[in-house]
């Protein structure tokens, strides 16, 4: 089988391994489409540490960082119970990169890490579970703290976790959703599909987003972008609840003017979470596959990696097989 290894800079190679057997608890995935993580693919290319006191070795582990993974079960291991041999499934959770990641026609995944998701999908509606489980998990926590339905909500960041977001949103009844990014073409991609409105945060907007200590029109604001630029941003401009998503690398100031806030962080990966997301995707309620912009094969890696180093593409698709 082919799995691709990223190296120091650009450079990557696919190598030929033999294809591996599950163990106990495991399956074997066919790897139909695998959808890039901007952060690590775009962090390991560029050895920038993706989060405090973390580094990078080269020769990065063989098929990571690909862990947005969907595709059909070839073989159970002992004891890998409630599937079959031909399901689609879905990766929901990265076991971590130590282990041989899916960037590769096939991959060994604990059965407790996939979920079944519908087989009449293309693969790109269903490669990206993980990422929605992931932004799904604070949507979980602002359900419960009544912050969505009915709520004027903002998103920073209109990457794939903020489309995720503006969805998860009005799926769950907010009254408007307007999203916010530095992008013009990533603005107007949000309009199109997913959002009222969107705007620049840099431009001037106290007339129709007023700040605090002015009374905000937004309600509830959701963070996936990370930067502390963004997130107090969001602090002045919420008039309810902030919520953390985009990773944090540097402390946030929360001033005085904040005192009524409630500031979310995140509450972690959960099965919930993703069996949640992956209803969703059932029901028609999420649209995965207009996060893909690309679709390439995989010996195309590096030149997808380009398109997301340009900010051309939002995510991209590899096909391992192709």
């Amino acid at each position: 089988m082919q799995i691709l290894q990223v190296n120091e800079g650009s450079s990557f190679e696919l190598l030929e391994i033999e294809t591996p057997a599950p163990g106990r608890g495991e399956i074997l995935l066919r790897v139909e489409a695998v959808t890039t993580c901007p952060q690590w693919d775009l962090h390991l290319r560029r050895n920038e540490p993706m989060f405090p006191n973390h580094r990078f070795q080269y020769p990065y582990t063989p098929g990571q960082p690909g862990h947005e993974a969907t595709g059909t079960i070839e073989a159970l291991g002992e004891g890998a119970e409630g599937f079959q041999i031909g399901e689609r499934v879905s990766a929901w959770r990265d076991p971590g990169h130590h282990k041989n990641g899916c960037y590769a026609q096939f991959a060994v995944l604990s059965a407790e890490n996939i979920l079944s998701v519908p087989a009449h999908l293309p693969y790109e509606a269903t490669a990206s579970v993980e990422l929605a489980m992931c932004v799904g998990a604070s949507f979980l926590a602002l359900k419960e703290m009544n912050c969505l339905k009915g709520k004027r909500v903002g998103v920073m960041g209109l990457g794939p976790a903020g489309l995720i977001a503006a969805q998860m949103a009005r799926t769950e009844g907010a009254a408007t959703v307007t999203g916010f990014d530095l992008s013009k073409r990533r603005r107007e991609y949000a309009k199109k599909l997913f959002t009222e409105d969107a705007f620049d945060p840099g431009d001037n907007l106290a007339t129709t987003l007023p700040s605090r200590p002015a009374t905000p029109a937004l309600d509830t604001i959701i963070d996936c972008v990370g930067a502390k630029a963004s997130v107090e941003w969001a602090m002045d401009h919420a008039g309810s609840t902030v919520a953390l998503f985009g990773v944090q690398r540097e402390d946030y100031a929360f001033a005085v003017r904040h005192y009524t806030l409630n500031l979310i962080g995140y509450p972690g990966h959960s099965r919930l979470a993703a069996v949640y997301a992956v209803n969703l995707i059932s029901s028609g309620k999420l649209a995965l596959a207009p996060l893909i912009t690309h679709t390439l094969p995989l010996s195309r890696y590096s030149e997808g990696i380009d398109l997301l180093e340009r900010q051309e593409a939002i995510k991209v698709c590899f096909l391992p097989w192709a």
